[in-house]
């Protein structure tokens, strides 16, 4: 077995351990190197699909599993009903029974791309609907309730937050997620033989808890560690795009954006990243960053997280393709060379001016008219001093002429034009009605 605790500390991936409680039971790192684990980590059902803040978690199963250890990953089908208030200013909308199955659905079938589920030391993969919708409610507030300090619950932060936000307020059935993620550590402790509990540092309350419950109820260890919450150097919040989240599905995120997403890392979180995200080891990673200190202009940390963690999650032929449309992209090469697919992911994002068919070749689509209306120039004139600057392309092809005009031949797969000013200004022209 390699050092699963030693690799995590390395990376800067321990933020809080739990100790233990009696003298004669072994701290978490004796426990890891001791013997073989089961660790779990659960994913909340939110949404069809994971994104890269749960992409950490994710490979830290993996991590562990690696290490010579067993993952186990529960999918919240039982508390997603409920919604864990831990980082949240407010209550989450409450999922119906075939919206949560669709995203269970969708969470699994990630899951089962990372995680190697083969043989008797392999994966789980759990779902806690299985014994939390079979609880009795009088016999679980009699045996679990009674050991939780209201007091204690009271104190923590994602509470306290939510009391003193009178419009908000916290319910309940917020309230008693808590009990229910600690009940999911006894249970895993019974059923698997689960001994430790991973997650982001927000859930170093819950995982204390249940620590706590397998101490009283069965009178043996149990473990918990958590990981930093991940930010960026310049305070906005990870994993958000233009467009909202980044996620792991390509059909919520294309390809292309999700590799732009790594590619566009600020210079201070890229080595930071590299350690949380690839399985580079910590002597590569100590190497990048040296070469990228040396020349940060070509962006080489950005670049090979960028393809790392691309592939990982996408599959080597994704990458290609992505790699192949960068370098027509921003290379300046033919974009008639690109597949219609490659196209429509390389310019998802891009902002969309729609004509119609009818005004192919008429003065409806000079291109300083739609220089103008695209608002990549504030005006004619200035449109046709950009055109004889050379300034202006189509297609990745140089305008030449003020008086060019688009026409049916300018079309690329998928019926639209690329406008371009400069490097890094780029629309869309979308023709409709072909």
């Amino acid at each position: 077995m390699s050092n699963f605790f030693e690799d995590m500390q390395a990376r800067g991936l321990v933020k809080d351990v739990s100790a233990p409680s009696q003298a004669t039971w072994l701290k978490l790192e004796e426990r890891l190197a001791n013997s073989p684990i089961t660790g779990y980590i659960g994913f909340d059902p939110t949404a069809p699909s994971l994104h890269v803040g749960s992409l950490l978690q994710v490979m830290t199963l993996v991590r562990l599993q690696r290490a010579g250890h067993r993952p186990l990953a529960v999918v919240g089908g039982g508390t997603g009903l409920i919604g864990d208030p831990s980082g949240k200013a407010s209550e989450r909308p409450m999922l119906d029974r075939e919206n949560l199955e669709a995203n269970l659905a969708g969470i699994r079938a990630q899951l089962e791309r990372f995680l190697d589920f083969s043989g008797s030391s392999g994966a789980i993969l759990v779902d806690n609907s299985e014994w939390l919708g079979d609880l009795n409610l009088i016999a679980f507030l009699r045996d679990i309730g009674k050991l939780f300090s209201v007091n204690q619950m009271i104190a923590r932060d994602s509470v306290t937050q939510r009391l003193h936000d009178r419009d908000q307020g916290i319910s309940f059935t917020e309230f008693s997620y808590a009990l229910l993620q600690a009940y999911d550590f006894l249970h895993l402790y019974d059923r698997y033989g689960c001994e430790l509990q991973l997650g982001g540092s927000d859930q170093w309350g819950n995982i204390l808890d249940g620590v706590d419950l397998i101490r009283r109820m069965r009178g043996r260890p149990a473990w918990g560690m958590t990981a930093p919450l991940v930010s960026k150097a310049d305070g906005t919040k990870f994993g958000k795009s233009e467009k909202g989240n980044v996620w792991l599905d390509p059909a919520l995120t294309r390809p292309y954006s999700f590799f732009q997403f790594w590619i566009n890392s600020d210079d201070a979180d890229a080595g930071r990243y590299l350690r949380y995200f690839t399985f580079l080891s910590l002597e590569e990673i100590k190497a990048i960053e040296a070469s990228a200190a040396r020349h940060p202009e070509r962006r080489e940390a950005q670049r090979i997280l960028a393809e790392q963690v691309t592939r990982y999650v996408h599959g080597q032929s994704v990458l290609y393709s992505v790699l192949h449309a960068t370098t027509i992209l921003f290379g300046g090469g033919d974009l008639r060379s690109l597949s219609e697919s490659e196209l429509r992911d390389a310019f998802a994002d891009a902002p969309r001016t729609a004509i119609g068919a009818a005004d192919l070749g008429t003065s409806r689509a000079d291109v300083t008219s739609l220089l103008v209306r695209t608002e990549l120039e504030p005006s004619r004139a200035r449109a046709r001093v950009a055109v004889t600057q050379k300034a202006i392309s189509l297609n990745n092809e140089p305008v030449t002429t003020a008086s060019r005009i688009l026409g049916s031949a300018d079309l690329l797969p998928g019926g639209f034009v690329v406008l371009r000013r400069g490097k890094r200004a780029v629309h869309v022209i979308e023709v409709k009605g072909q």
